[in-house]
């Protein structure tokens, strides 16, 4: 199945966007007639047929609407400190939407040798990850943002971790994760978190966790994290 994806699609004015009508136009080289499935991002799929071809806005005909997928009842937030190769952090971003995730959110902290990202390009990323992988929510993914101000927000999370390397090895996050939670996990840059972001967080209630005795790049650590809460929930 060919996913595309309109956030926010009216039923009432069902277009494609111009992103997904030259997809479906130019590239797949659809005609009036053909089938087309697409999701809002909020749980929906839409069957649909081309009833108006258009390179910018092409006309659908809703067959049927459904929602397929009901929410996880799990929530998965990972809070990454990109590594300064953008590709090893499109490539994380790519695989954990394709394992599972709810919310990304990316913070520069002061080991950090990337302080800006490119957000739009960040979201493309994304959003071809959910529609590869047949997924019918799109996660949140939050825009760079400094250690500081993420600590300074509230947190919906129940169970919140933080993975570093201590001079002693703490519990390692799979013996820590309890089923059917809501997660978030801080991973730090390839310089690791300071000793006063470390203390900030476990003043936030951040446990210290361990991901093993390797040590591992950020992107790798971080897919880590997705994997092990997924496993442990039979996701």
């Amino acid at each position: 199945m060919q996913l595309f994806y309109v956030p926010n699609f009216n039923i009432e004015e069902p277009y494609l966007t111009a992103e997904e009508s030259h997809h479906a136009v130019k590239v797949l080289r659809l005609k009036v007639g053909a089938e087309l499935h697409l999701t809002d991002g909020a749980g929906k799929l839409y069957t649909t047929e081309i009833a108006e071809i258009h390179s910018k806005k092409t006309r659908l005909f809703v067959n049927q609407v459904t929602t397929p997928q009901p929410p996880r009842n799990v929530y998965v937030h990972l809070v990454v400190a990109p590594p300064k190769n953008p590709d090893r952090l499109e490539w994380f971003v790519e695989k954990a939407i394709e394992i599972g995730v709810e919310e990304i959110s990316f913070i520069a902290c002061e080991h950090s040798e990337k302080k800006q990202l490119n957000m739009e390009r960040t979201q493309r990323v994304a959003i071809s990850a959910m529609k590869q992988s047949l997924k019918m929510y799109m996660p949140l993914l939050n825009p760079l943002m400094t250690f500081a101000d993420f600590m300074h927000k509230p947190f919906a999370q129940n169970q919140k971790f933080i993975a570093y390397l201590p001079d002693k090895m703490p519990p390692l996050l799979a013996s820590r994760v309890k089923p059917q939670q809501s997660y978030c996990l801080l991973i730090g840059p390839e310089g690791d978190f300071s000793y006063k972001e470390v203390n900030w967080a476990i003043a936030n209630e951040f446990q210290p966790v361990s991901l093993g005795q390797s040590r591992l790049r950020t992107e790798t650590a971080a897919l880590i994290g997705v994997h092990t809460f997924n496993l442990l929930n039979g996701l």
